[in-house]
């Protein structure tokens, strides 16, 4: 925070500098400019020298020129000026700085009249109403993916003749001829045979990345009819990871009914890190552990304001989502539980056996994915999406249907496996003998096992065999996919196991060391449920590598504060083992798979390499492209932009001096100047173009010049060649760089841009530094 406080209140960033801009850099289309003879939007972000040069991070200057043939076309606004391009890394220091800006303007406005009063109270409401409305129709939404799903979901097996629009549940809620031990059957519902014979690029976005249409409208609602789809298939998927990109297409919908939001790329993404909350809220009815799941596991920068406005945002969306109640348990999530037994200090030991078992899952599935996904990539499997996923589809539909456990929904396999057994369940994997006499009303004792639990652990067996081998295809097809409840379900699987191994141990030798002390005959000693969820999080954590937010989440879903060192023990345990045979955490993995430069925060530099180690030009290369400040006509300016692809340019005084004197963007440049030739009679290709503060008197017959000094950075950020990458490194994280100069005793020497630092330490770690190419 002091870093960027620094870099905000530098002198460079002059008030009102950002307000004569438009920015229209919405996630539905790309800016077009009308009139624009050159192609500015396919550029590679490649710097000169095969570097990327990025935008510049704030305007300045506006000086008054010396000269009645002065033009400068900047005064009032011009589209597309100050927005950024697809597929570009926007620069948090100029949105921050024009954000300061466009505040201290209104401050200042508001002294002057009631009526601008007012309209600064609105500003300053219009991030909580905004927060307000994420949350109300990120919960509605939710309410509405959940009840379709499950409706879906039971419509593969039959149809209620009391209303269509009934699942199986409801359906026989309804009837009156039906018993509380028969709840599953009624002759409302009938089944098929009887009516008929024979969801990683949030955490790229909002580390600053521009993504065109990801967030869009469209993206909304296709999104959530394909996500109820793809999760009533039956495939090996969730829609829990999913909910949270509808939740950030509701925020970023909603951004553009506010020209604070829609103008400021760094101020929508703080909204967006607030809406990644409210998705992991109404995803799992976690509303704190939502929040710090933003906080730990997606966003790039997270300011304290950030965090009260998403826990409100996750507040009224888990508050809409309850009041929707779509599950009819007046709860907020399919698999919610409650635990009454205390666990005991031996069993931190399975639990930590779990812990190793998720761990080890963890590594699995993120090596074999990555391998899959990458063949996915480079062969022709991946140019036939529908037909892989119709194939996978059907190979999950033969190898599901014959299992009982396979072919139900994934949410409720992981609530019959967390469930705690009862007197009146009638699920096999409570097919207990009752060989008790009751004490205590409500209180069970451990149990022999009967039949049915015996079925149940083979038929789980094999339910964990298909889920880790289908999971690992399933995950990264063209469809709404989520992870988080495949991995839920396969440590569920797990755990159930192990606590049902663990309770008959527990029954069949209660006389032994470690049991007697704590666990009588006819105690109710070991819970299997308790296990299952513990399994849960440690598969969860294996695979994404989350620790404290997921404490919180599994938490918040037990509603029992008893169980929090088993779930730390089993997270941290995970964490350990993942991380000893791979750093990658499972979205990382996929966003180095897909090339996108996204500079993890989480990883230390230990090179001892230098900032001139890293910029370009090399030895040997051309030297760098350059404008001049006062020398260059706009023929000159053209050319150099019609042979090149770079972003920006560095202006200096001269190419003999290289004395810097800012940097200025290709976009800006390019718009400029094609305003400038279509709304002046004058300007032609021998006008000389100006980024000074004032220019020499123009003799006269000749063409008037043209003054740019608008959209010239006078403050962009340099460092010196022999400054150490391990502090370049930390600055382009903690400011959000796109790209910094490299100077000499105050001469242009380079630049580095984030393309250079990610391809640097890639190199660094023995990787392929061309993978960081947007594959």
């Amino acid at each position: 925070m002091a870093m960027w406080q620094g870099a905000m209140d530098n002198r460079g960033f002059q008030q009102g500098s950002f307000n004569s801009f438009q920015s229209s850099s919405s996630d539905e289309d790309l800016m077009d400019i009308p009139g624009t003879a050159m192609d500015f939007s396919m550029r590679d972000d490649v710097p000169p020298l095969d570097g990327e040069i990025e935008e510049d991070k704030s305007y300045n200057g506006g000086g008054i020129g010396s000269s009645n043939r002065m033009m400068d076309f900047l005064e009032e606004p011009i589209p597309g000026v100050g927005t950024y391009d697809d597929f570009n890394t926007i620069d948090w220091v100029r949105e921050k700085s024009r954000d300061r800006d466009r505040h201290r303007e209104i401050t200042n406005k508001s002294k002057e009249s009631t009526w601008a009063l007012i309209h600064s109270v609105s500003d300053a409401f219009s991030g909580w109403l905004l927060m307000l409305l994420i949350g109300l129709l990120s919960g509605s939404l939710a309410g509405l993916i959940d009840i379709s799903a499950h409706w879906m979901t039971d419509l593969k097996e039959g149809i209620c003749t009391g209303g269509i629009w009934f699942n199986h549940e409801h359906c026989c809620w309804n009837s009156q001829h039906v018993t509380f031990e028969d709840r599953d059957k009624c002759p409302e519902w009938n089944s098929w045979s009887q009516l008929i014979i024979s969801t990683n690029e949030i955490k790229t976005i909002l580390s600053g990345f521009i993504i065109r249409g990801y967030l869009g409208k469209w993206t909304l609602i296709i999104k959530t009819i394909t996500l109820v789809l793809a999760v009533s298939s039956g495939l090996s998927l969730g829609k829990e990871g999913p909910l949270v990109h509808v939740a950030c297409c509701c925020g970023n919908i909603l951004c553009h009914c506010f020209n604070k939001y829609r103008k400021n790329e760094a101020k929508r993404r703080e909204v967006l890190s607030a809406a990644a909350a409210a998705g992991v809220s109404v995803a799992f009815g976690a509303p704190i552990g939502g929040v710090l799941f933003s906080l730990e596991e997606v966003s790039y920068y997270f300011p304290l304001k950030t965090l009260w406005r998403s826990f409100f945002a996750a507040l009224v969306a888990a508050f809409t989502l309850r009041s929707i109640n779509p599950f009819g348990n007046s709860r907020l999530v399919l698999f919610y539980v409650e635990f009454h037994t205390p666990w005991h200090l031996f069993e931190l030991v399975p639990f930590i056996l779990l812990g190793i078992f998720g761990g080890l899952w963890g590594a699995l599935f993120i090596r074999t994915n990555i391998a899959w996904c990458r063949k996915r990539k480079t062969t022709q499997l991946g140019k036939y999406p529908v037909i892989e996923v119709l194939v996978m589809t059907a190979i999950t539909a033969i190898l599901a249907f014959p299992n009982e456990y396979t072919r139900m929904s994934t949410s409720e396999l992981i609530s019959e496996l967390f469930n705690d057994c009862g007197l009146l369940d009638s699920s096999k994997l409570c097919d207990y003998e009752n060989r008790f006499n009751t004490s205590k009303a409500g209180e069970l004792p451990d149990r022999p096992a009967g039949v049915g639990v015996y079925s149940a652990m083979w038929q789980l067996a094999l339910t964990l065999i298909l889920k880790i081998v289908i999971t690992i295809f399933t995950f990264g097809m063209k469809i709404p996919s989520g992870l988080f409840i495949p991995s839920m379900a396969v440590g569920a699987i797990a755990g159930r196991l192990l606590g049902v191994g663990m309770e008959q141990l527990a029954y069949y030798h209660h006389d032994w060391a470690i049991f007697n002390s704590w666990c009588s005959q006819g105690a109710d000693c070991i819970t299997p449920g308790l296990y299952a969820m513990v399994g849960a999080a440690a598969c969860l954590g294996g695979v994404t590598r989350m620790t404290v937010s997921l404490v919180v989440i599994m938490f918040e879903l037990t509603g029992g504060l008893e169980y929090i060192v088993p779930l730390m023990a089993a997270a941290m345990t995970s964490k350990w083992v993942a991380d000893a045979l791979g750093r990658e955490g499972i979205y990382d993995a996929h966003i180095r798979l897909n090339g996108y430069p996204f500079l993890e925060a989480k990883e230390e530099f230990a090179h001892k390499t230098l900032a001139m180690d890293v910029m370009k030009p090399r030895r040997n290369d051309p030297l760098l492209t350059v404008l001049t400040q006062d020398s260059m006509t706009v023929e000159d300016v053209e050319t150099i932009i019609s042979e090149t692809t770079y972003s920006g340019f560095p202006v200096v005084v001269s190419r003999e001096s290289q004395r810097l004197v800012g940097f200025v963007l290709r976009r800006d440049l390019i718009i400029s100047v094609e305003n400038a030739r279509k709304k002046q009679d004058g300007v032609v290709s021998t006008s000389v173009i100006y980024f000074t503060e004032h220019s020499p008197p123009v003799p006269p017959y000749t063409p008037p010049t043209l003054k740019l000094r608008n959209i010239l950075d006078l403050s962009p950020f340099t460092v010196t060649d022999l400054t150490p990458m391990e502090i370049v490194v930390d600055i382009f994280r903690k400011l959000g760089l796109r790209q910094c100069l490299v100077t000499h005793n105050g001469r242009l020497l380079g630049i580095i841009t984030k393309k250079d630092v990610l391809k640097h330490i890639a190199q660094m770690a023995n990787q392929d530094p061309d993978s960081i190419l947007f594959n």
